[in-house]
């Protein structure tokens, strides 16, 4: 069993023993000492929830509801959602913050707690802190009878959602419409098999072949959409002749794409494709994370504009997005954020505004995927053990590459002309993760093993 306390939320496997897994009392504990800091920081009295379809969700969601009534915070309740949906509707509802019941990309055995503040955006590193040590304090006075919150439904979002989605400038649904797209979707039983399909239709998309869009929580595969869990998506794309397929997460907050041959657009071009879009109509810099694909930088700098880069984690995104004025900026595993929207990874934005790109574009999915720049991204992992001194590690890894440019703002990135390595602790998994990239398969393999060797030499692993 595991429980992950971090800036992406309180994460855990369900069962188990309290403290060692995502129990009834680790929710309840953590569900009050957020109502307790929603209540000090705003003085509001209201919390937006909403879940995605993952078996353990029900569950979940009563805790947490039962929990904010009894210190007195009334509940809105968005049933089955999306994470940018709740993000979109705290501030519309003028919560205090809000609370997405998702694990993300996690198999079905975990779920979490979701953060938000009142502008619906992931509560910052030195907010969750105050959170966690709330938690573990457990002063709580809970409210007497005639001070309980009330819990309200609102299966508004879906709708609301989508149309400030259709609403923005850049979101062209005439030329989507022409376009006569044929679309096949993996949602992968869970909230996305609500929403895309809808926005797909309110685009004006006729032709759509669902697959795994019963929100019921089976996971078919394994949730993350990369390609290896991707193979009956590629197939469908291939069966009907689609002009391209739509992968999300099991709450929407990543996207990635296949193309009509059933080949990967590749998770790292989601966000580049929709920048390079974004920037050939709206001038401004981009914002990605350390761990994304250089193409972002390029396509940037060849707009004539500034890229920067933020450490891991959405909220860091977000702050650098804010600090240098960025039009877009994202994650490269398929997230991306547009603050003419909102401040949040959103799938369903993201869909829109491809498609857009794709549609005036008049091009195959495959021939703009080859306009973009080729880098390939090498993803490797090493299993912590309770002995290793992960920043004795780093800093002996950064002495050995002292003289090529590096940053230490997460991790240890260190550059090599247009080659990167990455170094960092998982934020959400007991893992150190190795992520390299160079414009050949390759090249990006060859890179990562030698860091990895690097480190086996340095904690005598060999």
């Amino acid at each position: 069993m595991t429980l992950i306390k971090s800036i992406s939320g309180i994460r855990g496997t369900i069962g188990g023993k309290a403290g060692n897994g995502l129990t009834p009392p680790d929710i309840i504990k953590f569900t009050s000492a957020y109502g307790r800091w929603v209540i000090s920081s705003t003085g509001k009295n209201k919390v937006v929830i909403g879940r995605d379809a993952r078996i353990s969700g029900e569950m979940v969601r009563n805790l947490v509801v039962g929990t904010l009534q009894s210190i007195g915070i009334d509940v809105i309740d968005l049933g089955l959602s999306t994470t940018p949906t709740v993000e979109v509707a705290v501030p519309n509802e003028h919560a205090g913050g809000g609370i997405i019941l998702t694990a993300s990309h996690n198999p079905k055995e975990w779920n979490a707690l979701k953060l938000l503040n009142e502008k619906g955006e992931f509560i910052s590193e030195q907010e969750g802190q105050l959170v966690l040590s709330m938690a573990e304090e457990m002063d709580f006075s809970f409210t007497e009878i005639n001070g309980l919150g009330k819990v309200s439904y609102d299966n508004t979002y879906l709708k609301k959602h989508i149309e400030k989605v259709l609403a923005l400038p850049l979101v062209n649904v005439e030329a989507v419409r022409n376009a006569n797209f044929k679309i096949a979707i993996d949602c992968v039983n869970s909230s996305g098999g609500i929403f895309v399909p809808v926005l797909l239709n309110a685009l004006g998309v006729k032709a759509i072949y669902e697959l795994y869009c019963q929100p019921d929580g089976e996971f078919p595969h394994n949730p993350e959409p990369l390609p290896e869990n991707l193979i009956d998506l590629s197939n469908l794309v291939r069966e009907k002749n689609a002009d391209l397929g739509i992968a999300v997460d099991p709450d929407v907050d990543r996207l990635c794409f296949v193309c009509e041959d059933g080949s990967m657009f590749g998770e790292e071009y989601t966000l580049v494709a929709v920048a390079d879009y974004v920037l050939k109509n709206t001038p401004g810099n981009t914002v990605s994370n350390l761990s994304s694909t250089r193409a972002l930088r390029d396509v940037t700098e060849l707009a004539g504009r500034s890229y920067h880069t933020a450490a891991v984690g959405e909220v860091n995104v977000v702050n650098k997005m804010k600090e240098t004025g960025a039009i877009i900026g994202g994650e490269g595993n398929g997230g991306v954020i547009y603050p003419e929207l909102h401040y949040g990874r959103d799938a369903l934005v993201g869909i829109a505004l491809f498609l857009t790109h794709l549609a005036l574009s008049r091009q195959a999915i495959s021939v703009l995927r080859a306009t973009y720049p080729a880098y390939y991204i090498s993803k490797n992992k090493i299993t912590l053990t309770p002995e290793m001194d992960i920043d004795a590690l780093l800093i002996e890894i950064e002495k050995r590459y002292e003289n090529q440019p590096h940053s230490t703002i997460d991790g240890l990135k260190i550059e090599f002309d247009k080659q990167w390595v990455h170094l960092r602790k998982s934020n959400t998994e007991p893992i150190i993760r190795i992520y390299s990239e160079s414009n050949t398969e390759t090249g990006a393999d060859y890179l990562a093993q030698k860091i990895i060797t690097d480190i086996k030499q340095i904690l005598n692993l060999n």
